[in-house]
């Protein structure tokens, strides 16, 4: 059984994450088409986005693992036999307990340890294409947002020749500006990308009067990099921290608009490997607590599907609840713990309710 299953927990995770790949990948398809990006940096972007999704599909993948190999068991009626034989409610559910502990601590390696590498790595590379190939971002004929700059290009000719350009700034909400040129280039300086216009204007609205102002010009650069020269320089995202930064890091370190937030991410790395335990836990309260039935498995099965998925949609809103309000910390572990203290008793001791309520039964009459 513990065989079975660990082939079976390899083929679905594998499986689940193909699809979530292939997803994924749509959004950088374009610009390998349209935009010139090299199928390199295009599988390096895709690759280092699945640790995150991984955590999430692993204790699905393993509750449908559990419950097809044990299902299947009943239909066979082979776990019919083996309790005839003497086997323990320990001894049927120990091998689907053993995949779980694996997946919870591979779960843990991810949340804990790789996670925040590979996004640190993803916003790196982004990071990277963004400053040091930013002509893969300005797309002919099309309008493209630049970490608040709009930059629309006619044509883009050889050697980064660009044609009809037209470029608005919006970096600075009280003092937007809006050019045009004629032609220009892009270039790359020591600074990061720029885009220098050529024979055009610079326009800007006072918000006072509501006058604009018109400036000619013959030559005028505009930078594009990110507001950090270096990547390690810039503010970090959650999903890039370790744990320990997020439930301890305070201003300035982390902003203050963001520290509940961060603390609930840190709380839910923690939190959201046990998921594997917990499904398991629902899925063997309810194929292996119970008995034979010829009308088959469907209601159970259902049963045990609904009670799953309401924990996951109830884990991730918590989490959000929690962002904005701390002391809602306590159910993400509630929402965690529950499922797995009642999924496990059931387990053990269901039969010998059933039991000693047919023994009573009998007594009576």
């Amino acid at each position: 059984m513990l065989k079975q299953q660990l082939i079976m927990m390899v083929f679905v995770t594998l499986g689940l994450l193909c699809v979530i790949w292939l997803s994924q990948s749509l959004r950088f398809v374009e610009m390998i088409v349209n935009r010139g990006l090299s199928i390199t940096v295009f599988l390096q972007l895709t690759s280092l986005l699945l640790p995150s999704f991984l955590t999430i599909i692993i204790p699905i993948a393993l509750f449908f693992v559990i419950v097809f190999s044990y299902n299947k068991l009943i239909q066979d009626r082979e776990l019919i036999i083996m309790r005839a034989t003497g086997l323990s409610q320990w001894s049927l559910a120990k091998p689907a307990l053993m995949v779980a502990l694996l997946s919870t601590s591979v779960c843990y390696f991810l949340t804990l340890f790789y996670l925040p590498y590979s996004y640190e790595k993803f916003k790196e590379l982004q990071f990277s294409i963004r400053n040091d190939f930013s002509s893969v971002l300005l797309q002919e004929g099309s309008f493209t947002d630049i970490d608040g700059l709009t930059v629309y290009v006619r044509e883009v000719g050889r050697d980064n020749e660009l044609l009809g350009i037209l470029v608005h700034d919006a970096r600075d909400p009280d003092a937007q500006t809006t050019m045009m040129a004629k032609n220009g280039a892009l270039v790359r300086t020591d600074e990061g990308p720029r885009i220098v216009l050529l024979d055009g204007n610079r326009q800007e609205v006072n918000d006072d009067d509501g006058t604009m102002s018109i400036l000619y010009f013959d030559r005028y650069a505009v930078d594009i990099a990110q507001s950090s020269s270096e990547p390690g320089l810039r503010y970090q995202e959650a999903r890039e921290r370790g744990v320990y930064n997020l439930l301890t890091g305070v201003h300035p370190d982390i902003h203050r608009r963001d520290i509940n937030a961060f603390r609930a991410e840190g709380h839910d790395r923690l939190i959201s490997p046990l998921n594997a335990i917990a499904f398991a836990s629902i899925a063997l309260a309810v194929l292996v607590s119970s008995s034979f039935s010829r009308r088959g498995q469907t209601g159970r099965l259902l049963i045990a599907i609904g009670v799953m998925v309401l924990c996951q949609v109830t884990g991730i809103a918590i989490k959000n609840l929690a962002a904005k309000n701390p002391a809602l910390v306590t159910l993400m572990y509630a929402n965690a713990f529950i499922p797995i203290v009642a999924g496990l008793y059931w387990t053990f001791r269901g039969p010998a309710i059933k039991a000693r309520q047919a023994t009573n039964q009998e007594v009576e009459a």
